[in-house]
């Protein structure tokens, strides 16, 4: 297992970090025999990073993985997120105290290694998003506490409307960020191809990167998509709602078959390595996310990690297949 650092923290983390979410499922819906035999194995494979969230399972996935931890007395690095609805917006401070007291509660821990705002980020409020302005207050409480001890780096959601993205990224005091980045929208770490029909977040990661802040990739699956299959594990979301990429998962699936001749060609055994080792091989991150249903998943994105990047050869191939998307 590789280890990098997160940003200017000091903090180390795995290069495969162990995603508690909902899409996969396993930390919220899974049997808890299964789940802790996932997060024992995944640490034996060298897997330091853990990262949840309140909202994942209402809270769930934060119950399980603290119990799982305190039983397993494991030293690794957990990363959660607290999530503001509409009304709390413009009393940020004290909701994002009453959230981060309620998440140390859930895990039974007095301190977590990174903490994040959870909302998607926009020009202004619109649904469940915050805009970016709603940052600020959210930043200087955020370092509240991490003054006081409750979280030892700060970081933010990187989605929702990507000028906005680079607007609070811009605000300079947050210690990570996470963002899509996979092989259906690479555009976080590299220019968009002429054409190209989905977000562009104009070279988030290599920006993040430049000035010290780290960068956790989510979605680097595309929501399991890029396994080249619609089926899901029955402990995952049975509907998966898709983010910067096309309007609804049957069509991802279709556009990550478009990379089938990486397995076909031998530089892969799968797609979903194949998605693995691209994020892993991009400069800037830290760590890269991977949510798993199962044992034998957790077991496959493992050996992905261990082969390293893909060759350059099959790389430099690809910015065809993301012209090709807009078609």
């Amino acid at each position: 297992m590789q280890y990098r650092t997160l940003g200017n923290t000091g903090l180390k983390v795995s290069a495969l970090g162990f995603g508690c979410g909902a899409v996969g499922g396993l930390l919220v819906r899974g049997e808890y025999p299964a789940m802790r035999r996932a997060v024992e194995r995944a640490i034996e494979l060298g897997v330091t990073y853990f990262d949840t969230a309140a909202m994942y399972g209402s809270g769930q996935s934060e119950a399980n993985l603290g119990a799982i931890l305190r039983e397993l007395s494991a030293p690794v690095l957990v990363g959660t997120k607290v999530n503001l609805a509409p009304a709390e917006l413009d009393a940020a401070g004290r909701a994002v105290r009453r959230h981060t007291e309620a998440s140390l509660r859930r895990l039974g821990r007095d301190c977590v290694d990174v903490l994040y705002c959870h909302n998607f980020v926009g020009p202004r409020r619109q649904g469940g998003w915050a805009a970016a302005a709603d940052l600020e207050p959210v930043l200087r409480t955020l370092e509240a506490l991490q003054r006081e001890g409750k979280t030892r780096a700060i970081g933010f959601n990187g989605l929702g409307d990507s000028q906005a993205v680079h607007q609070v990224l811009g605000l300079g005091g947050f210690d990570a960020l996470q963002t899509c980045y996979n092989l259906l929208n690479p555009t976080a770490g590299q220019a968009a191809s002429a054409g190209y029909p989905f977000q562009d977040f104009g070279q988030l990661i290599d920006r993040a990167a430049a000035q010290g802040t780290g960068v956790v990739a989510i979605r680097v699956l595309a929501g399991g998509a890029l396994s080249g299959s619609e089926e899901r594990h029955p402990v995952g979301t049975a509907q998966v709602g898709t983010i910067s990429t096309a309007a609804d998962y049957a069509a991802d699936v279709a556009s990550a078959r478009r990379f089938s001749f990486l397995v076909q060609e031998g530089h892969a055994e799968s797609l979903a390595e194949a998605a693995l080792r691209f994020a892993l091989g991009k400069a800037g991150i830290s760590s890269v996310l991977v949510g798993v249903s199962s044992l034998e998943q957790l077991e496959a994105a493992a050996q992905a990690e261990a082969k390293g990047p893909l060759p350059a050869a099959a790389v430099a191939r690809f910015d065809q297949v993301w012209q090709g998307l807009a078609v």
